[in-house]
């Protein structure tokens, strides 16, 4: 064997879950994405899913996605820098830049790219990215790849930002990059916050509001809108995976950072477009939560009675301050029998481990969908519960 299929081979860990009966991930769904799911000929009640309208399976987007097919074809053979750019896509972006007050829009194939190819494309040698310690993988990986300086700070502590800003050349470009709402925790970044510190220190503020659109602010703007600061955050990144009901993503920023990055970003030039259904679902999904705003409101009532729920019967949910509700576990083997012995009771809900959280945060990751019933969300706490106390973590 050679050295780097030996080194690999060493790697055994998902085989010991599997070996365990306790392995909880790629597990095959047969139905659409909805508050009940079809896995191996059963249903089960779907509390891991993302798509907080509930939005997945709208006739009238199923429809348009549809429609582009007819017209488009599957794909477009080609990257928007050359063959790839359609008109719909046109269309999203100038939607999506009125929508989010933003002088521009820029799509990318898969929100991930949006972050990990913005950061190192706008930052060089001498310049510094400062991030939360909680932030999103994507952005992580942007960070990595950058050649700027990068300076981490205590999740959501805004005297530690103001710690590492003060410390840093006046004139230097120094990009400060935050979640809205933190994926794993459901807690929010203070935006207003970090506008004034940003302001104060000559600093840019990106926020990535990929859990945040369509759940917070005016017709689900996001979190920067939340606290009436869109506005003033210069970047604003968004993915149409979660509450618009597609896949891709994009950028929302001031011309002048459009233009530039339309003409160097690597991910967005050598990358395939998205696909016109893609694309084509995710306008049709904008469409719906503007003019569907029971959607959002319904969605808040479902998380504020499942926050209750949780809190009155002892569970430990941390700061989360949206449908995302963490129930902390703190222990790797626990989280992942728990799952098991729920998703065997009929609830599908997602572990959450190392890296994705700090080893002693492990945690089971509840999520609420505006399509939720106050009956499904008992018949899930009430099991999650049973299992809890069974396995003494309550």
């Amino acid at each position: 064997m050679k050295p780097l299929q030996s080194k690999l081979s060493r790697y055994t860990v998902p085989q010991e879950a599997k070996a365990k009966g306790v392995y909880p991930y790629f597990t095959p769904i047969s139905s659409e994405q909805n508050t009940e799911v079809i896995v191996s000929g059963k249903k089960v009640l779907m509390f891991g899913s993302n798509s907080y309208l509930g939005l997945t399976n709208h006739p009238k987007i199923k429809e348009a996605a549809q429609a582009a097919i007819q017209k488009y074809g599957t794909g477009c053979a080609g990257s928007p820098f050359l063959n790839g750019t359609l008109d719909i896509h046109i269309e999203l972006q100038d939607k999506l830049a009125e929508f989010m007050g933003k002088e521009g829009v820029l799509l990318f194939s898969a929100g991930f790219q949006a972050n990990s190819g913005t950061i190192p494309c706008i930052t060089g040698r001498n310049d510094y990215v400062i991030y939360d310690e909680l932030d999103h993988a994507s952005i992580m990986e942007g960070k990595l790849i950058t050649f700027a300086n990068t300076l981490k700070y205590k999740h959501n502590n805004m005297e530690d930002l103001e710690r590492v800003l003060q410390k840093l050349p006046e004139d230097a470009v120094k990009l400060v990059v935050t979640d809205g709402v933190f994926s794993m925790e459901g807690d929010v970044a203070p935006v207003d916050q970090m506008v004034a510190l940003c302001d104060k220190y000559q600093a840019t503020l990106m926020v990535d509001e990929a859990h945040g659109l369509g759940v917070f602010g005016r017709e689900g703007r996001g979190t920067c809108d939340h606290y009436n600061m869109l506005s003033k955050v210069e970047m604003v990144m968004g993915t149409f995976s979660k509450s618009l009901a597609s896949i891709g993503g994009f950028l929302a920023a001031d011309k002048e950072t459009i233009n530039y990055l339309k003409h160097n970003i690597r991910p967005y030039i050598f990358t395939a477009s998205i696909a016109p259904a893609a694309t084509a679902a995710a306008s049709a999904a904008l469409d719906i939560m503007r003019s569907e705003p029971e959607r959002q409101a319904q969605l808040w009532n479902n998380t504020e009675y499942a926050l209750k729920c949780y809190r009155d019967l002892g569970f430990e949910i941390g700061n989360t301050q949206s449908p995302i509700i963490p129930l902390f576990i703190r222990d790797a083997e626990k989280t992942f029998l728990a799952t098991r012995m729920i998703f065997d009771d009929g609830i599908f809900v997602t572990p959450v481990i190392p890296p994705a959280v700090p080893s002693h945060d492990t945690l089971i990751r509840f999520a609420i969908m505006a399509t939720h019933t106050h009956e499904q969300i008992d018949t899930a706490v009430e099991k999650i519960y049973r299992t809890f106390k069974q396995l003494e973590i309550l």
